[in-house]
């Protein structure tokens, strides 16, 4: 007799997946492009390693550096339309997130009893807010040193001064995030969300176990019924949010 397969909540739409990765790709090739208008690659001599000559090419690395920024600039703006039109906010920051994410870390670490969950645990969206505000401030600054390029435009010296470095600021920071967020399935109990990212589906099981508030929220709408699906197909949750983090 063969097992029934395991049983899957969609956890991520096709928008959140699309965002996510928009924005991972975007973000990752405006640290490499960015960091080549520095410029480190040609001072330590990266652009010796085979197939990496492009990267000490000023006019290859600003124009993948601007087709990144427009990446970002859509994603980001998608991300915001589609909420607000959705009226999906469950990746929005809470009051009492911080105390609830040190809480879930702390049980995590001692092997203790974590906080009841929604769909999204207090962590993901304190980080949420983090790489957005970090984000924020590499569109705004960005946008500013783009438009200093522009005929016509003049800014002063001591704004362009802060505004790089309030830039490399914001560099360093989402750099910081990004690491954060990899580092945070070095945690045993959070790798089982890594598959919601690529499929869209987690484990029922799984949800039922930690993500307890948004279980009960689903059987309370009646959008999933725990007698049924034991074949392993889908449960299609309408409780779809947003995520550029898991």
């Amino acid at each position: 007799m063969n097992n029934p397969k395991p049983r899957k909540i969609l956890r991520q739409s096709l928008a959140n997946r699309f965002v996510h990765w928009t924005t991972a790709l975007s973000v990752l090739l405006l640290i490499i492009t960015g960091l080549g208008q520095l410029p480190l690659y040609t001072r330590y001599n990266v652009t010796k390693l085979p197939g990496a000559e492009w990267l000490g090419d000023y006019f290859i690395t600003i124009n993948l550096h601007y087709l990144a920024a427009f990446g970002l600039l859509f994603a980001a703006t998608f991300h915001i339309v589609y909420a607000f039109a959705r009226k999906e906010f469950d990746i929005f920051p809470r009051k009492g997130d911080m105390k609830e994410s040190y809480q879930i870390i702390k049980a995590m670490l001692t092997k203790g009893q974590e906080p009841a969950s929604d769909k999204y645990l207090a962590e993901q969206r304190v980080a949420y807010l983090f790489i957005g505000l970090s984000l924020l401030l590499l569109i705004v600054t960005g946008l500013i040193k783009t438009l200093k390029n522009v005929p016509g435009v003049d800014f002063s010296h001591s704004l362009l001064y802060w505004n790089t470095a309030l830039h490399n600021i914001g560099t360093v920071l989402i750099i910081f995030g990004v690491i954060g967020h990899l580092a945070a399935f070095l945690l045993k109990e959070n790798r089982p969300l890594i598959p919601g990212m690529f499929t869209g589906s987690i484990s029922w099981e799984y949800v039922k176990h930690r993500h307890t508030l948004w279980y009960a929220k689903l059987l309370r709408n009646g959008e999933i019924n725990e007698t049924n699906h034991d074949d392993g197909s889908k449960i299609q949750s309408g409780v779809n949010s947003k995520s550029t983090s898991v």
